[in-house]
């Protein structure tokens, strides 16, 4: 299973509905460099916050 990240207030506008990365602006007139670095860095902000969902145990 993939881990899965919780949205935080904020992040809406970096998502989708079904959840994915909005790669594009939302408005046609914002610095498409701008907005991959700030899109860059959210995605990095959900690895660092990211906590396991099931614990895993090595068998002897």
């Amino acid at each position: 299973m993939d881990p899965v990240s919780i949205l935080r207030s904020g992040d809406e506008k970096f998502h989708y509905s079904d959840g994915s990365h909005r790669w594009i602006p939302p408005n046609p007139d914002y610095d498409q460099e701008v907005w991959d670095e700030q899109v860059r860095q959210h995605k990095h902000g959900h690895l660092r916050n990211e906590q396991p969902k099931v614990r895993i145990q090595r068998l002897v």
